[in-house]
């Protein structure tokens, strides 16, 4: 079975950033559907941060419905965005004890979610829901990849919400099951939710794209007078975060670390997972990889499919030898590696 994995497309926000909303752009991916079975969308399908759900979905329609009409089976996984999109089921999962959510569970859109059917509805029969992941084969695995935001050293929203939640569940065994990282990150993801529902005009809703704002201010994008001084006191405010026991997080926010970063902590979650020499598809970083003149140590058997949003300010390089430009998509066959492949040159 011919299987083509996308991630983090970021339908329905209101920044404008997803890529997929352009015709041509949304031709590219429709091509490279010719001849595949099966579509996985990795998760952050959704932007669920930038106001209600319902708006979301309605501007995400058109193309999830094309997307629909040119692949026969579609599965779903939520990522930290759309969270939302399996928020009541794993609730229910929670009462019988985290150890129950396991690797894949197969899971009908209508026992996920309101807006999980409604996708469902639009891509057609034979979609389903899988979380926290899938095996596409018996030695590939696929998960949008927010479980990394627990290890990771990058001072984002969600690393210091989930370094919290930490102090309070306590800390992450060993050998760790799905409901084990859940119980750390889930509570977080819940409040961004909650602060964005009841916030029509989205702009409670910070942590849709701070962590993208932070980077753009600390690093240069903006330096003015407070990009200044936000960049000298940001050593004391992760000095003082590290003291209260919510990292380890360091200020070295330059691209390379943030990829570097990213690695590691994916790597870390695989090990604790107990994912063994399996291929590991993830998303969520938006930096596709490996691409050539990356390290093949650093990467090991991760792969990184990318986003579909355009983010500027990651933008130093020209594309299409950006790592962050979008159109990322890995295909997956009966044999071999997956293969990553740049849909927008």
């Amino acid at each position: 079975m011919a299987t083509l994995v996308v991630s983090d497309l970021h339908l329905g926000g209101r920044s404008g950033v997803d890529v997929l909303q352009d015709r041509e752009r949304r031709a590219a991916l429709l091509e490279a559907l010719d001849g595949v079975e099966r579509l996985v969308l990795l998760g952050d399908v959704l932007e669920l941060r930038h106001g209600p759900v319902r708006e979301a979905l309605e501007r995400a329609r058109p193309v999830v419905e094309e997307l629909g009409r040119r692949v026969d089976e579609v599965v779903i996984t939520a990522g930290n965005h759309d969270h939302a999109l399996v928020a009541g089921w794993l609730e229910r999962i929670a009462r019988d004890g985290p150890a129950q959510l396991g690797l894949e569970q197969r899971i009908d859109p209508v026992e996920a979610s309101h807006a999980a059917a409604r996708l469902a509805e639009w891509l057609g029969p034979r979609t389903s829901v899988a979380y926290p992941g899938l095996w596409l084969r018996d030695d590939v695995y696929a998960t949008h990849g927010h479980y990394l935001d627990l290890h990771s050293t990058v001072p984002t929203f969600e690393r210091l919400g989930a370094g919290m939640t930490t102090r309070l569940v306590g800390d992450l065994p060993p050998r760790a099951t799905p409901g084990d990282y859940e119980a750390r990150l889930a509570p977080v993801y819940a409040w961004v939710d909650a602060i964005a529902a009841w916030s029509p005009d989205g702009r409670a809703a910070g942590g849709a794209d701070s962590a993208a704002r932070a980077y753009r201010t600390l690093t240069g994008g903006r330096r003015g007078v407070r990009g200044k001084l936000l960049a000298g006191a940001l050593p004391l405010a992760i000095a003082g975060v590290n003291r209260a026991g919510f990292g380890p997080v360091r200020a070295d926010l330059s691209g390379d670390a943030i990829r570097a970063a990213s690695l590691r902590a994916m790597h870390e979650v695989c090990g604790r997972l107990g994912l063994g020499t399996a291929h590991v598809i993830f998303g969520h970083s938006h930096r596709t990889g490996p691409l050539p003149g990356d390290d093949p140590l650093e990467w090991g058997r991760l792969v990184n499919c990318g986003s579909w949003v355009l983010e500027t300010h990651f933008m130093q390089q020209p594309a299409p030898h950006n790592p962050y430009w979008p159109g990322g998509a890995v295909r997956v066959e009966a044999d071999g590696a997956p293969r990553l492949e740049r849909l927008l040159g």
